[in-house]
């Protein structure tokens, strides 16, 4: 176990041995999503969600409703595009089943970027503050759309209940990281096919207090060196989950430290880090895609996890392989951009309905569709909330929920189908109760 949290650590590994594992099993694969009867918002298509947390990780209550934000664009806009505009939009519920929009999230305020992705959102109870964290891509009032990416914070403004739940500014917008070139790779320096620096994650490690901001980023791989054995095609694969040490008085804290994990020479993207403490044990979940993973790879779109017993510990993949959760094979692209969060002794996971309907190879064939097909074929919603049991460094779907029904840790769940067959055989696992 490494505790060190200083420049002199080395990351854990997924290496090329873990991911030459990876196959679906009826213990890792959902089933297959059917469009729900309403989407989540009438007007936009969602994405890449996550909850509005308080600083301790707990999802917070304002008022009696739960939040959530999401990348949003206008429905009628091809689906393919909408990375290109991508707004943050929130949502609230009192039941944690039907979600109302609420806006946009920064009001009048210009956030940095030309556009904003995925990030995370802290409410602390205790002041009312509000941080938002984010990816700013591109640059402000850019005529061509550039890909240059860093993290950025929204702060300075608060949340309310009033006939509904609004978020008010004024909101200050500050840049919190760029690469350095040295642990974490600038965009001139990439040779892969996706440049990555990305997702800001708030994380306060539950056994210090101490505040982090982990992220997506790519290792920094010169030509030339033995990585891969060599091979330059494998090396342009080289995806880490970055961390930063943040400051819960000052959102704009930021100090970057060597990565958590690198996927050198196995996945280019590690998206969407965020870590689920349980029982002493970290818990660090990513998603990733089938076309990212190195030349000799077989990999899915997919949930995939290491686990910990620091938070700098030396990180092991979950099941062997570190894949968690992945589509059907029929339909491998249904759901993606999964969020894990800790649920009364299991683990809950959201992700959006992506395209369905849909069994071709690759994504890249979906532009080949007309017009009319992509949009019938792209969900742009919530997806069916998947519940995940979690003994050390194995797991297993164990059911699911209702597209969008995103519970807090106090709602009982319902008895699963397995764990009901299991009871009336008067079988149990000796883990989670009744069988898996």
């Amino acid at each position: 176990m490494n505790n060190d949290a200083g420049g002199d650590r080395r990351p854990s590994t997924w290496t090329r041995e873990h991911a030459s594992g990876l196959e679906r099993t009826a213990e890792n694969t959902a089933p297959v999503i059917y469009p729900p009867d309403e989407p989540t918002d009438p007007d936009n298509h969602i994405w890449d969600t996550w909850l509005l947390r308080t600083p301790d990780g707990e999802i917070a209550d304002v008022g009696g409703y739960r939040v959530i934000v999401a990348l949003s664009a206008p429905n009628d806009l091809l689906p393919g595009k909408r990375h290109d505009v991508a707004t943050h939009r929130f949502y609230y519920s009192a039941d944690g089943r039907t979600w109302t929009p609420g806006g946009t999230l920064f009001g009048d305020s210009d956030p940095l970027g030309s556009r904003q992705w995925a990030g995370s959102a802290i409410y602390d109870p205790e002041t009312g503050a509000v941080s938002l964290y984010y990816t700013a891509a591109g640059h402000r009032d850019e005529s061509d759309l550039s890909y240059t990416q860093h993290l950025a914070v929204a702060h300075g403004g608060s949340i309310r209940v009033d006939d509904g739940v609004h978020f008010d500014g004024p909101w200050e917008h500050d840049s919190l990281a760029r690469p350095d070139g040295e642990w974490y790779e600038r965009e001139e320096q990439s040779r892969g096919m996706i440049y990555t620096f990305r997702d800001p994650w708030y994380f306060e490690d539950p056994e210090t207090g101490e505040a982090y901001i982990l992220f997506e980023g790519n290792t920094p791989v010169p030509e030339g060196t033995d990585a891969c054995g060599g091979d330059a095609e494998q090396q342009a694969f080289n995806g880490s989950v970055g961390i930063a040490r943040a400051d819960r008085d000052d959102p704009t804290a930021c100090e970057l430290l060597p990565p958590l994990v690198d996927g050198v020479c196995v996945n280019q993207e590690l998206e969407r880090p965020h870590v689920v403490y349980r029982d002493g044990t970290y818990y660090l979940f990513i998603a990733s895609h089938k076309h990212t993973f190195a030349p000799g790879l077989d990999g899915y779109d997919a949930l995939y996890g290491f686990a910990a017993d620091a938070l700098f510990g030396e990180y092991e993949p979950l099941n062997g392989t570190g894949l968690v959760a992945t589509n059907p094979a029929n339909a491998p692209f249904q759901a993606y951009s999964w969020l894990a969060y800790g649920h009364r002794g299991e683990i809950l996971v959201t992700s959006f309905f992506n395209y369905y309907d849909y069994d071709r190879p690759s994504l890249d064939d979906v532009g080949l569709l007309p017009a009319a097909e992509q949009f019938r074929r792209f969900g742009g919603t919530l997806a069916p909330t998947l519940r995940l049991g979690v003994d050390g460094l194995e797991t297993w779907i164990r059911g699911t929920l209702a597209h969008g029904h995103l519970p807090t840790k106090d709602e009982p769940l319902p008895e699963t189908e397995t764990e009901r067959l299991a009871r009336l055989r008067g079988e149990r696992d000796g883990r989670d109760g009744y069988g898996r």
